[in-house]
């Protein structure tokens, strides 16, 4: 089962900034476009077609989870191929907290790759039951989900895909493709707001929305137990946030509120600190007096727009959109890294399976966008939801944590007496008792090593994992 919310991975737009329409406003040609279709030009002409016979020079730009990811699923299918990942901040550095995931990215993961997933896992923390709150009100649904902490995760594929032979290079900025001249094939990695894809003005059919509520992406050292909704009045407005444990001494967490209350607490005025202390003093309650956290790896953090991005096609020549260049969905539905990663996945299937590159560039392209349709679908419902809370807010708190939790679509009738009876304390045990007995036998299913949550195993594989180098991770 996956959570609700995940990270945001650098999607958004900078709250306040005016909203374009729906579909526009589409990235103005770049003059590097010119230089390379000159290279692709040059290409053609050397008996190196464009977008003809198998990829084996490979760039991937942008190092995130997506672009790794896709480097190992590759070389692990074919070790033979020369693929570079080219990422502009330096190593570690992350502008986030936590990505939370589900069992469903974990049965990927080992499949494709055990090492990694045995470390990613080992890594990971386990939340059981998600907890409702507004103001002193509690109440439970009976879900589970895992979380890692970004740093960790980009560690971890970093290492692996050292390991395997993948040239990562970091502090290297792209702003021309030119220089990917002898390139067989681009995998643009490079985020929402992909200078790869601007590159090549309106070849992908680049439509763009922003949501209504602005929205901040924090740490806090209050680590929460479970995944924690919490809403609180002011005389502003509601302001909520969700929060879940991202390592042994951190959780994110996300705030959220209508832009009425963002201007009317004063959030659009103040620098970062100031704005983090005044949060702090809203959510004393449920952060029981614990501290926020506004600077990740040194960087301030800043209230946004979720921006979410279509395309009408991925690929274009020589060049394929992955994770948040080709899509994003808003970060309530908790997708944003695992759609990248199995974006990841089926490239490098696409490219193995395929005889011609055109056809497996085609092949990934269709299949991803075809399962992306309804994901995206029920994450602009989800964002709709929450864009509309004070329609929910006066019900009893029972009653609307259960329309939080169906808000993307009708459920059975036995739900919600399911969802009644998990808010008493013996069978909300009975409830996370078989939700353990359904973790454990995915785990075996799976060949899973590292049961349970926070074990002295866990821990000590994840020490591990970290701290060797490559070539030395199980």
């Amino acid at each position: 089962m996956r959570p609700l919310l995940q990270g945001s991975d650098r999607q958004g737009t900078p709250a306040g900034t005016p909203r374009p329409p729906l579909g526009g406003p589409h990235p103005t040609p770049n003059p590097t476009l010119t230089a390379r279709r000159g290279a692709a030009a040059a290409m053609r002409s050397s008996g190196r077609a464009v977008g003809t016979g198998h990829a084996r020079k490979i760039v991937c730009v942008g190092g995130g989870p997506g672009a790794l990811y896709f480097a190992i699923a590759a070389k692990r299918r074919d070790a033979g191929l020369d693929i570079t990942v080219i990422e502009r901040d330096p190593p570690g550095a992350t502008y986030g907290w936590g990505v939370g995931y589900g069992d469903d990215l974990l049965d990927h993961l080992y499949r494709n790759d055990p090492g990694s997933a045995e470390a990613v896992r080992a890594a990971s923390a386990l939340w059981q039951d998600q907890e409702v709150r507004r103001g002193e009100e509690t109440v439970y649904l009976g879900r589970y989900g895992y979380s890692i902490a970004r740093a960790s995760l980009l560690d971890i594929l970093t290492r692996r895909a050292a390991e395997l032979g993948v040239d990562v290079q970091h502090r290297r900025k792209v702003d021309d493709l030119a220089e990917f001249a002898e390139a067989d094939l681009i995998v643009a990695c490079d985020g929402a707001s992909s200078r790869v894809r601007q590159l090549h003005g309106d070849h992908f059919g680049t439509r763009l929305e922003v949501g209504r509520n602005p929205y901040i992406w924090l740490g806090t050292d209050k680590v929460f137990p479970r995944f924690t909704f919490a809403f609180e009045p002011t005389p502003a407005g509601w302001i909520w946030f969700y929060a879940y444990p991202s390592s042994a001494e951190i959780s994110t967490c996300v705030v959220e509120c209508a832009p009425e209350t963002w201007r009317g607490l004063g959030l659009d005025t103040l620098d970062t600190a100031d704005g983090v202390r005044l949060l702090e003093q809203v959510f004393v309650s449920a952060l029981d007096g614990h501290t926020l956290l506004g600077r990740s790896r040194g960087e301030p953090a800043r209230w946004q727009h979720f921006t979410e991005v279509r395309n009408a096609t991925w690929c274009h020549d020589n060049v394929v959109l992955l994770g948040d260049a080709a899509h994003t969905t808003h970060y309530t539905l908790g997708s944003g890294t695992r759609l990248a990663l199995l974006d990841a996945i089926e490239l490098a299937h696409s490219l193995y399976t395929e005889a011609e590159l055109p056809a497996a560039l085609q092949a990934y392209d269709r299949r991803r966008r075809a399962a992306l349709h309804p994901v995206q679908a029920a994450a602009r419902t989800s964002m709709a939801w929450f864009e509309h809370l004070d329609h929910y807010l006066e019900q009893e708190l029972v009653d609307f944590a259960y329309a939080m939790s169906v808000r993307q679509g009708a459920q059975a009738p036995w739900h919600y007496q399911l969802h009644r009876a998990t808010q008493v304390p013996v069978l909300r045990r009975v409830r996370r008792e078989a939700n353990t007995g359904l973790r454990r036998y995915l785990a075996l299913r799976r060949g899973e090593r590292v049961l349970g949550a926070g074990s002295t195993t866990g821990r000590a594989a994840t020490t591990a994992a970290l701290a060797a180098p490559a070539g030395h991770q199980r």
